[in-house]
């Protein structure tokens, strides 16, 4: 096979696909330049979720003509001179690939003038091609207007997600860029509408409140490490506000974003025995090392990085976390101060006194004998398990709630025929839930139940915008979840079986943001399912199980018209039968 050189534009269409993966890659390459750029005010407007247009305005120290054409040139830059200075790194676009790798796969105009001069200049690029350069009249620093965004790459524009996930995306980026410099205002806007507006802050905790809100910041304990090695500050969320959701979570290095798994897990290492397993706190954490000590150059798009003392970091970062954790303790909230506070009993010899004087009795209906009423239900011929050979318990009508005793809140115990049914109640909820929810994937029926009030959970604008996303699947499954404003949604309703109690209904949302930020499988059917299990799950897990004994036998008669009761879609059993041969063996 003969060796040939690529043609340019081909080469670069290649290069831009390691820098351009989609919109949100070139809202964060332009904001990066503009903030190197020396940009007071940094304005990103979107159309259409980048598709249409990106255009990033700044009030930098603009280019001059000759600039202007020369940073769409591969590897450009003006912040390296020598190998030398890779070592030395402060800024943000060193490698000069992010014009040249944009212009490739994008139509770009680019005005842009520098401070004191009288006139700009405007450059107009189209799949690497120079189309055109002109003197115009134009605001001091730069404007770049990216549109149509993979035009010349039909496969890579079809690849690109609906407008709310890519939107998600951008917001994204735009959030881990503004998080760097509270000191600059920002803005980004999508189709008119403005998403967030931020002036300048007078500090990182007040540029975290505009960016994610005050509950947000409220949840925030700051810290701060001084090593020979590093310098380590920033702020982590308190351990009883950790959540499942993997949010809010912020690495940076000398001012630039990074991402690092081992890093993570020594926060967690500090949180250990603080919080549950499978939540994660917020932090927003802060490092300052000598440039020589790390290499950011082991990634196109910068994002990973390789820092000289490792282990180092990873203790100084464990050992300030943790001392933060121990400063917000449930002691250190408490409001002395306020003469309406309660007090906190002292438990000393006598702490016996504050024990309740009657001892919790498992919940039982003391006026019923299962062993003497008769037990009856609707029919159930096809369900039998021929290895226990219960089958012939499900074949005859009506369940008389006196045939029936709670145990504990966790069991239903009824009887017929010499033999004992054990139900786990919650694993009965999530196998009825379960079929309801796959029937409403499938037949876009369901069944809602409204709360009581309106409820409000700040969500952060990802998580608006997922829901925004999945609003039609949310509801065909019976939620009633809305937008309201810019980063909270109100949910009116839950699917029958979920608790519609303002404080379960706000920790259902967490969990819920969890769910449908995974990726499902794109398999028919498999998605449903998944999706089925996993909110079946959520609802009976937030449920309450206290139930009358009417209650019970109304759940049991559900239960036992579903397609496979005696196991829940993850394969945990639902009902355990205790036959009389088996009672007989215990009394001998």
């Amino acid at each position: 096979m003969e060796l040939r050189i690529l043609p340019r534009n081909v080469a670069d269409m290649i290069a831009a696909g390691e820098v351009v993966q989609r919109p949100a890659s070139v809202v964060k390459e332009l904001m990066e330049n503009a903030v190197d750029a020396g940009a007071s005010d940094i304005k990103v407007v979107v159309t259409d979720a980048g598709r249409t247009l990106i255009q990033v305005i700044d009030d930098g120290i603009g280019m001059s003509p000759d600039d202007a054409l020369l940073c769409f040139e591969r590897h450009a830059t003006s912040k390296l001179a020598s190998a030398e200075d890779l070592h030395h790194i402060l800024s943000f676009g060193f490698r000069g690939e992010a014009l040249s790798s944009i212009a490739a796969v994008a139509e770009v105009i680019l005005r842009t003038r520098r401070r004191g001069e009288e006139l700009g200049v405007e450059v107009q690029i189209s799949a690497s091609e120079n189309l055109g350069t002109r003197e115009v009249a134009c605001p001091e620093g730069s404007n770049f207007s990216v549109r149509n965004l993979f035009y010349n790459i039909p496969a890579r524009r079809k690849f690109l997600k609906s407008d709310n996930v890519e939107l998600r995306h951008i917001v994204e980026e735009f959030q881990r860029v503004a998080l760097t410099r509270p000191d600059l205002a920002f803005s980004l806007s999508h189709n008119g509408k403005d998403i967030h507006v931020l002036k300048p802050a007078k500090s990182l905790k007040f540029r975290i409140q505009d960016l994610l809100g005050a509950a947000a910041v409220g949840e925030l304990s700051d810290f701060a490490a001084d090593t020979t090695i590093a310098t380590v500050r920033g702020f982590v969320g308190r351990p009883e506000s950790a959540r499942k959701t993997l949010g809010n979570q912020f690495f940076f290095v000398n001012g630039r974003y990074f991402r690092s798994p081992y890093l993570h897990k020594a926060v967690l290492k500090a949180y250990e025995n603080l919080i549950p397993e499978g939540t994660a706190p917020s932090y927003f954490i802060y490092i300052e090392v000598d440039p020589s000590e790390v290499d950011v150059n082991i990634h196109p798009t910068k994002t990973e990085i390789k820092f000289e003392q490792e282990q180092m970091i990873f203790q100084t970062i464990m050992a300030a976390v943790k001392e933060a954790t121990s400063r917000s303790s449930d002691a250190g909230s408490i409001e002395f101060d306020n003469p309406g506070a309660r007090d906190i009993p002292v438990m000393g010899t006598n702490f016996a006194s504050y024990r309740p004087a009657v001892e919790p009795l498992p919940q039982a209906d003391p006026d019923y004998d299962p062993f003497q009423a008769p037990f009856e239900r609707p029919s159930y011929s096809s369900y039998v398990d021929k290895s226990q050979n219960y089958g012939p318990l499900f074949e005859e009508t009506a369940l008389p709630s006196e045939g029936i005793m709670l145990i504990q809140g966790k069991y239903i115990l009824a009887q017929k025929s010499g033999s004992l049914m054990l139900v786990n109640i919650r694993r009965a909820r999530e196998r009825i839930l379960y079929d309801r929810f796959l029937q409403a994937l499938s037949a876009d029926v369901h069944v809602s139940q409204a709360t009581l009030f309106p409820v409000q959970v700040a969500v952060g604008v990802q998580g608006r915008l997922l829901f925004e996303e999945n609003a039609e699947l949310l509801t065909r499954m019976g939620f009633d979840i809305a937008s309201f404003g810019n980063d909270s949604v109100v949910v009116n309703a839950v699917p029958e079986g979920y608790s519609a109690q303002a404080a379960a209904v706000q920790s259902m949302i967490g969990d819920l943001q969890l769910i449908l930020s995974e990726n499902p499988s794109s398999l028919p059917g498999v998605m449903e399912q998944n999706m089925a299990a996993k909110l079946a799950f959520l609802g009976a897990s937030g449920a309450d199980n206290s139930l009358s004994p009417a209650q019970a036998r109304s759940l049991l008669d559900s239960l036992l018209q579903r397609g496979n009761p005696e196991f829940t879609s993850s394969g945990r059993r639902v009902i355990s039968i205790i036959g009389a041969d088996e009672l007989e063996k215990r009394f001998k």
